[in-house]
C-alpha cells in the first residue's frame, strides 16, 4: 500500500507553470531523493506534500495517522528561548507524564493505604511506560544528535538569539531528527554541514527505518541516500527505479531518446505543413491537405528536451589596490566573549583567501567584523584607503514581499525594463521568475538575484559568505569560472572545498580560543 499518492497535480505562480497533470506514488520506508534544476520546483513541492500550499488542481493523498516532518531552515523561532526548551519540545508529553507520576507520589504519602497502594501502582505503571518510550535516555539521544551535526551540548543552556544562521539551521535539524516522525521531507539538509557532519547524517538516514524525500545539489551525498529518485521533467515528476547512478546514465539515454524522437517529429511536421500549403487550394488533393492538417492538430507532440540553464556571472574590477589591503593585528571577534584565537594575518593584492572552520566558529562573525557591522572585542582591522569592497552576505536582507525585477531596478534605477530582464536572465532567472515574490522563489533562485545586483557592483575587493548555499550544479560551476576570472582581491568564506580548492592562494582557518 502506498504512503502517498499524488494525481493530476496542477501548481504555478500567475505565469509561471510548474506542475502540470503530474502524478507521484510514494511508498512505506522508501528512501528518496527529488532532483531537478534550480527553479524547478522542488522546494514547492515538498511545500505541497506539507500541505502548506494547496494544488490548482489534482489530490494530494497522505495515508491516514502518518507524522510529517517538514525541514524549514527559515522558519521563524522564539529567539529568546533557550536550546534546551527548543528541542524538548519533542518530548513535552513525556515530561507531563513524569510531572503527573511524580505528583502520584507525593499524594500518596497522604493518602489511606488501599489508596496509597493504587496511587503508587499508577506511578508505576506510568515509569514503565517512560522506560519503554526511552524517557531515560533523552538526554544522551539529542546529545548524540547534537554532536553528529558538529554542535555542542554546551548550546543547549543559550538563547536562539545568539546562534548563527548555520548553528540555528542545525538546531531545526536536529528537533525534526529527534521527533523521529513517520515521513522526512527534507530541504537542503546539507547546507552548513561540514564534511565529517554530512557523512554523519548519511548514516543516520541510511539506518532511519521509516520513509524520508530529500532535496539537495550536493551529489555525493544524495548518491550516498537515494534507494529510489524522483525528477521533475517538463512538469511532470519521473520515477527512477533505482540508485543515483541508476538515475544519471538512465536520464542520459532518456534524454537521446527524446532529442531523436524531437527531431524526427519536427522534420516530419515540417513535410506535413510543406505539403499542406503546397496542396490545400488544389482541387485534386484539396481533401488530403485538410486531412493531414486534422492530422496534426491532433498529434501529440513530442517536447524539446530542456538542456541546462547557462549563466553569466561576472564581478567587473575598478582600480588596482596598494600591496597591503587588509591587516588584522590581534584581532579578537564575537558577541560577548571571543569566539577564536586572535587573529593577525595580511591579506595582499590579488590574494584569493577562503576561511574555513566548523560551522558556528565565526567564519560569518569575521566578515562582519571587518565590514563595521560588529564591534571588535579587542584588537584592531585596517582597510587600506584605496578598497573598494563588494559584499555577498550568508544572509539575505532583501523584502521578501518584493519580486526581483523590482530589486533590481530599485539597485540599479537607470536600467530599462530590457535591462533588467536580460541581467536577470544571465543569472537563471526568467520572466514568470522575475514577476513573482522572492518568498515564493527557491533558496537557490533568490542566491541568483543577490549575485545579480553584483554584475555592475565595480570593486577592487570581493567578500562572499557561503555563495553556493542553494546552488545546483551548472550555477556553481559557473560561479567558480567567475571567480577564477576576478581580477581583484578576493575574502570567500565556503565550506565546499571542492568548489574552493582551485580558486583560492591560501586557507585561513579559524580555531575556537
Amino acid at each position: 500500500m502506498s504512503l502517498l499518492e499524488c494525481e493530476n497535480i496542477d501548481f504555478g505562480y500567475q505565469d509561471q507553470r510548474l506542475f502540470e497533470g503530474a502524478n507521484m506514488r510514494f511508498f512505506e520506508a522508501e528512501h528518496t531523493v527529488l532532483v531537478g534544476p534550480n527553479g524547478s520546483g522542488k522546494s514547492t513541492f515538498l511545500k505541497l506534500l506539507n500541505q502548506e500550499l494547496k494544488p490548482d488542481r489534482g489530490v494530494i493523498q497522505w495515508q491516514n495517522n502518518k507524522r510529517i516532518g517538514y525541514l524549514d531552515q527559515y522558519k521563524n523561532l522564539d529567539q529568546a528561548q533557550l536550546v534546551k526548551t527548543y528541542l524538548y519540545e519533542v518530548y513535552q508529553d513525556l515530561f507531563d507524564q513524569e510531572e503527573r507520576m511524580e505528583h502520584l507520589y507525593i499524594e500518596s504519602a497522604h493518602l489511606n493505604p488501599k489508596a496509597a497502594q493504587n496511587a503508587m501502582q499508577k506511578a508505576a505503571n506510568i515509569g514503565e511506560m517512560l522506560a519503554d518510550n526511552g524517557f531515560y535516555e533523552i538526554k544522551a539521544n539529542v546529545g548524540k544528535i547534537l554532536t553528529g551535526l558538529g554542535l555542542s551540548t554546551d548550546l543547549l543552556e543559550s538563547p536562539i538569539k545568539h546562534l548563527s544562521e548555520g548553528m540555528r539551521a542545525k538546531i531545526i535539524l536536529s528537533k525534526l531528527l529527534l521527533e523521529e516522525a513517520d515521513v522526512l521531507l527534507l530541504d537542503e539538509p546539507t547546507n552548513f554541514l561540514d564534511v565529517k557532519h554530512i557523512e554523519w547524517l548519511i548514516k543516520f538516514l541510511n539506518g532511519y527505518p521509516k520513509a524520508f524525500i530529500v532535496v539537495s545539489h550536493h551529489v555525493e551525498f544524495l548518491k550516498a541516500i537515494a534507494q529510489t529518485v524522483f525528477a521533475i521533467e517538463n512538469k511532470e515528476i519521473t520515477r527512477y527505479k533505482g540508485d543515483f547512478n541508476y538515475y544519471l546514465t538512465e536520464r542520459k539515454l532518456r534524454f537521446q531518446q527524446q532529442k531523436k524522437a524531437f527531431h524526427k517529429q519536427q522534420a516530419f511536421i515540417e513535410k506535413t505543413e510543406d505539403f499542406i500549403q503546397k496542396n490545400i487550394t488544389r482541387a485534386k488533393t484539396s481533401k488530403r491537405a485538410q486531412s493531414r492538417r486534422k492530422m496534426l492538430k491532433k498529434l501529440k507532440r513530442v517536447d524539446r528536451p530542456k538542456t541546462s540553464k547557462t549563466y553569466h556571472f561576472n564581478f567587473p574590477f575598478s582600480k588596482a589596490t596598494g600591496r597591503e589591503v587588509l591587516k588584522l593585528n590581534e584581532l579578537e571577534i564575537g558577541y560577548q566573549d571571543s569566539l577564536v584565537e586572535p587573529l593577525s594575518l595580511m591579506v595582499r593584492k590579488e590574494d584569493k583567501v577562503v576561511i574555513t572552520g566548523k560551522n558556528g566558529i565565526g567564519k560569518s562573525t569575521l566578515v562582519k567584523t571587518i565590514l563595521n557591522e560588529l564591534d571588535p572585542i579587542a584588537g584592531s582591522y585596517h582597510w587600506i584607503d584605496t578598497a573598494e569592497i563588494a559584499y555577498f552576505a550568508q544572509e539575505s536582507h532583501l523584502d521578501s514581499e518584493m519580486i526581483p525585477f523590482d530589486v533590481i531596478h530599485a539597485y540599479y534605477p537607470h536600467f530599462t525594463r530590457k535591462d533588467v530582464m536580460d541581467l536577470l536572465a544571465q543569472h537563471g532567472i526568467d520572466y514568470a521568475m522575475a514577476h513573482r515574490p522572492l518568498k515564493t522563489l527557491s533558496g537557490g533562485e533568490n542566491a541568483k538575484v543577490r549575485l545579480a545586483l553584483l554584475k555592475y557592483e565595480k570593486g577592487n575587493v570581493l567578500i562572499l559568505d557561503e555563495p553556493t548555499n542553494h546552488l545546483d550544479y551548472h550555477a556553481k560551476k559557473a560561479l567558480k569560472n567567475a571567480l577564477i576570472d576576478y581580477r581583484g582581491t578576493m575574502i570567500l568564506v565556503s565550506h565546499e572545498k571542492s568548489f574552493y580548492q582551485d580558486i583560492c592562494d591560501y586557507e585561513i582557518e579559524l580555531f575556537a580560543e
